[in-house]
């Protein structure tokens, strides 16, 4: 997928879009409670090790792109939250974005069943703008694609005789 992935990159930077990614993780030996990490560049992984998690750095540069964004769309954890501490980075962009949306400063949408588990996880699944349990749904629909159950409702409503079923 690598070159699928450079050319999205190439077409971000034609239409002036930042794309951030990670410069450092957590990495671990296995996925498991209480195991022993490390914060390594992503560039520095060893072999023996899976990334497992985003690191600070990355968690801070994306919470200073969140400070000054005014729209969020969220599909999906930045680590392996089910497990600590591989939650650290999922929490504190949650807290990060709850923060803003209740200080009116972010329109936040997430969506996708694991996005909404690790807001429930983290005690905010109530503090987003708008949380969609649907996850390949939500991104269909935000690309513009007709979702058939949608389109089934609203044939419904235009036949029903009690009118508009909104």
């Amino acid at each position: 997928m690598a070159d699928n992935a450079r050319r999205l990159l190439a077409l971000a930077r034609e239409r002036n879009c930042r794309v951030i990614l990670p410069e450092d993780a957590v990495v671990a030996a296995k996925l498991a409670p209480k195991t022993a990490t490390r914060t390594v560049s992503v560039d520095g992984v060893p072999d023996d090790m899976m990334i497992l998690d985003i690191g600070p750095n990355t968690i801070a540069r994306i919470s200073a792109a969140l400070d000054t964004a005014r729209t969020l769309v969220w599909n999906g954890p930045v680590g392996a939250f089910e497990t600590a501490p591989f939650d650290q980075g999922t929490v504190a962009l949650a807290k990060k974005i709850a923060e803003l949306t209740h200080a009116g400063k972010l329109l936040s949408v997430a969506g996708g069943g694991d996005t909404v588990a690790a807001l429930a996880a983290a005690g905010l699944a109530d503090e987003l703008s708008y949380v969609s349990t649907a996850g390949g749904a939500f991104l269909e629909w935000l690309e513009g694609r007709e979702l058939p159950g949608v389109a089934a409702l609203a044939a419904a409503a235009e036949t029903s005789p009690m009118g508009d079923a909104r």
